[in-house]
């Protein structure tokens, strides 16, 4: 297991900074599968603004848009993004570990960036089961048969639901937030006053007002720009950073897919009867048996209290959980070196 004094040095934090809490080991004997991790160097966030190789591929009902980084044949990390993002918030996880010889994956969602839906009939759906589908698919038509899954946000989401329901396509998981798939019903009940205020985006996205802001390309760049701002409230972020993210925003579908998800997460917009087997099984809170690595921010506002406990009984394999003092929601971006070593780390579990 590294030192707390390493994993401090290795995440960028010197004396008087933030300091990444460790807890959630289940035992010795997790704990000591780490004694020879490599230690993945430190970057400064921001240090890579693109990536050297964007791909496409027919996957599914998708033509998928992706980065990708490291060795061809090297073990495969998928790091996926969340939303307002997109590949970008991994521009510095990629190089760090492809230098560790991993081939990294990074594909734009559904609706965003590159990736395009193959036929103009198929329904805009964003529903849960179906984007993680849109991952399985994705590994099918670059012949993936096991990845690392390492993801936040919508990201974290989709690499729960491949954890939970196709186990052995995952070697290990890196969760940001933890434990996020969708419980319908459970969200048709109110939260306290300040949680629904943090949400105050999902409810304007179920007005007909919300939709057209979306609709609206110089009120969708700044709607998203103004989460970014209030979700990542340490994150000195400049002009450049958010308009090459924003750029995923001008995909024809992007609206559609966002307003999509968000209602149908409330129970305000059908999902479809193809996916209805894999919402049954979702409904249960399956556990997941994987590896796992979970993320907390503490700058998030979405990040629960407990220090990861609301969630720990739905991993059941080797796990341990982190919090990363003084960053926001767009974690990878914010602390890559962090990241990045929670990566190599489960992978030595």
């Amino acid at each position: 297991m590294i030192s707390r004094r390493s994993f401090n040095k290795a995440v960028g934090l010197g004396t008087g900074a933030a300091a990444v809490s460790l807890t959630g080991m289940p035992s010795a004997s997790a704990a000591s599968r780490h004694t020879d991790t490599p230690t993945v160097p430190t970057v400064t966030p921001g240090t890579h603004t693109s990536f050297a190789r964007l791909k496409q591929v027919r996957a599914g009902v998708l033509n998928v848009g992706y980065a990708e980084a490291g060795p061809a044949h090297g073990p495969v990390v998928i790091c996926l993004h969340g939303w307002p993002y997109d590949i970008h918030s991994f521009v510095d996880v990629a190089p760090l570990l492809a230098a560790q010889g991993y081939r990294v994956v990074v594909p734009y969602l559904r609706g965003h960036g590159t990736t395009a839906f193959l036929s103009s009939r198929t329904v805009r759906n964003a529903q849960q089961s179906a984007v993680a589908l849109d991952i399985i698919a994705l590994m099918d038509a670059l012949k993936i048969e096991q990845a690392l899954l390492a993801g936040f946000d919508w990201g974290s989401r989709t690499a729960d639901i491949v954890a939970a329901l196709w186990p052995e396509r995952v070697k290990g998981l890196v969760s940001v937030s933890g434990y996020l798939v969708t419980d319908v019903e459970a969200q048709k009940k109110p939260l306290p006053p300040a949680a629904e205020h943090t949400w105050w985006y999902q409810y304007y996205f179920s007005t007909e007002r919300g939709r057209l802001a979306m609709e609206d390309e110089r009120n969708r760049h700044d709607l998203c720009r103004f989460v970014w701002q209030t979700v990542s409230p340490t994150w000195q972020f400049d002009d450049a950073t958010f308009e090459r993210t924003a750029k995923a925003f001008q995909n024809p579908d992007y609206a559609a897919i966002v307003i999509h998800n968000y209602r149908w997460r409330l129970g305000l917009a059908d999902g479809e009867r193809r996916y209805d087997r894999y919402e049954r099984l979702l409904a249960t809170r399956p556990v997941i048996e994987a590896p796992t690595i979970t993320l907390d921010a503490e700058r998030d506002p979405f990040t629960p209290p407990g220090n990861g406990a609301s969630y720990r009984d739905r991993f059941t394999g080797a796990y341990e959980h982190r919090t990363l003092n003084g960053i926001g929601h767009n974690l990878p971006q914010e602390a890559p070196t962090a990241f990045a070593q929670a990566v190599v780390d489960v992978d030595h579990f």
